[in-house]
């Protein structure tokens, strides 16, 4: 393949050819994408998207903040334009043209309930040992985010990995068909985004599933076997003639987990893969990472990276913000460690968290600090009442929680385990000095939308609350 290392991401007049839209202006260089006027840099292009509001009313501050054109489907002024009839539609075009143009990068997407971000994280950092690689950033996995992220793809890229979330029924499969995949994965399924499907979970199941139609013919479909639902997974990747390769902790798996032991710096694993015996390091010390691991190597494996290269990005491949960063937080007396799983929560996600903070050594408490788990429907309450089970079999020994739904948690637990409950996760994280002591773990977990990252923060800021020495507060180097 020629160096083209040098050339822009787009032109002005290749956008325009891609979209089938307009160019009125200079045929600007490009060298990146975005429908954010407040993040626009030198020469990026303006996607003047429909959303809550209508993009093409910060088209000004776009080109102001030194746009090089925007993409419209009406006159702007400021500078160059490629004019479509709709903006959304130009941009997946730009996307699909994206894919076309570059036939020799190997494509990955991933989907699940849970883990969807960290497991796509953890491919690319395994992708960005091989090669030139391109990936999905923060949950870029809806109808905008999955076509931009292809559309910012440079053509000199080896290998990509592709997030694909979804709300409700029918997103994932017209997704999965844009990047068209050469191997995908469902990570898991459990209750999450229940209320848009009558049969609950079986109904979330055949949405994920549908990630396999997108697969290019002879693509890879890798499937968690350990879940409720893994023969339907395995049944639509036969469907669709898939190359199946499965992992879990039973026999016959492609990769399967023997043995998992977390410590201080993160874990150990013992696996076969492929019938072939591996001991391998983490730096995520969460019991799900067990299966996550297995997951990655499957799909570097399809993607064409060799395993050793899987198995050094493992090794060094930290925990998310906001999905299970640890730090100590030094206060009057000695210090406490705060694992922060404030950006999302699910009753999958729940257990797993729980299984974590009571296998880690705690010369004070195991606590957990939650704020509701949203998108439930009519299963909310039982759900939230059900986290006891998992809390006990943990052996955690304080809950504090906020929020209406998480009462019912609160309630269903026995007196001897009830910390402080608050109607919000503010009132919550105003009062965090009473959450943790010295020498306890505390684990902060709940919905984005419930606001679990406010009490995280208070946490952390106890920190410079006791005036402890400010460089004690970064992140440790493993988990």
């Amino acid at each position: 393949m020629p160096d083209n290392a040098a050339r822009p991401l787009w032109t002005a007049a290749e956008v325009a050819a891609a979209v089938n839209g307009v160019l009125a202006g200079d045929d600007a260089p490009i060298g990146g994408l975005t429908y954010n006027s407040r993040e626009i840099a030198p020469g990026d292009l303006f996607l003047a998207l429909h959303g809550a509001r209508d993009g093409h009313e910060f088209a000004a501050a776009a080109f102001a903040a030194g746009a090089a054109a925007a993409l419209v489907d009406r006159p702007v002024d400021g500078g160059p334009t490629v004019t479509v009839q709709d903006t959304l539609r130009g941009l997946e075009r730009l996307g699909v043209a994206a894919r076309d143009r570059a036939p020799h990068v190997r494509r990955g997407a991933v989907t699940g309930s849970v883990g969807k971000t960290s497991v796509t994280q953890a491919i690319k950092a395994g992708l960005d040992l091989a090669g030139p690689a391109h990936a999905s950033i923060k949950s870029y996995n809806n109808h905008i985010g999955v076509p931009l992220t292809l559309a910012r793809m440079p053509v000199e890229t080896e290998r990509a990995v592709f997030e694909i979330g979804m709300n409700a029924p029918g997103e994932i499969a017209p997704l999965s068909r844009f990047v068209a995949p050469h191997a995908a994965c469902v990570t898991t399924v459990g209750p999450v985004h229940i209320e848009a499907f009558a049969d609950g979970e079986a109904g979330v199941a055949r949405e994920k599933a549908s990630i396999f139609d997108g697969l290019v013919p002879g693509g890879t479909a890798v499937a968690n076997g350990d879940v409720a639902f893994s023969s339907l997974l395995c049944d639509r990747a036969r469907s669709v003639g898939a190359r199946l390769a499965v992992f879990g902790a039973g026999p016959g798996c492609d990769a399967r987990l023997l043995d998992f032991r977390p410590d201080a710096e993160g874990a150990t694993v013992r696996a076969e893969l492929f019938g072939n015996p591996l001991d391998y390091r983490l730096a995520q010390s969460g019991a799900h990472w067990g299966l996550n691991s297995l997951c990655v190597l499957l799909m570097l494996d399809a993607l064409d990276v060799p395993l050793e290269t899987g198995l050094q990005a493992l090794a060094g491949f930290q925990p998310l913000a906001g999905r299970g960063q640890t730090r100590a937080v030094a206060v009057t007396g000695g210090a406490f460690t705060l694992i922060d799983e404030s950006y999302n929560a699910n009753p999958l996600s729940m257990a797993a968290g729980f299984r974590t903070l009571g296998a880690r050594a705690a010369p004070g408490r195991r606590v957990v600090v939650l704020t509701d788990m949203l998108e439930l429907g009519e299963h909310s309450r039982a759900l939230h009442e059900g986290l006891a089970g998992p809390i006990e079999a943990a052996g955690l020994d304080l809950v504090h929680a906020a929020g209406p739904q998480m009462r019912w948690l609160y309630d269903a637990l026995p007196a001897s385990r009830r910390g402080l409950w608050r109607e919000t996760a503010a009132e919550l994280a105003a009062e965090a000095a009473l959450l943790a002591g010295p020498g306890d773990v505390v684990m902060v977990k709940g919905s984005n939308g419930s606001k679990a990252s406010l009490v995280a923060q208070s946490l952390a800021d106890l920190q410079n609350a006791e005036g402890a020495p400010s460089g004690s507060d970064a992140p440790r180097a493993a988990r």
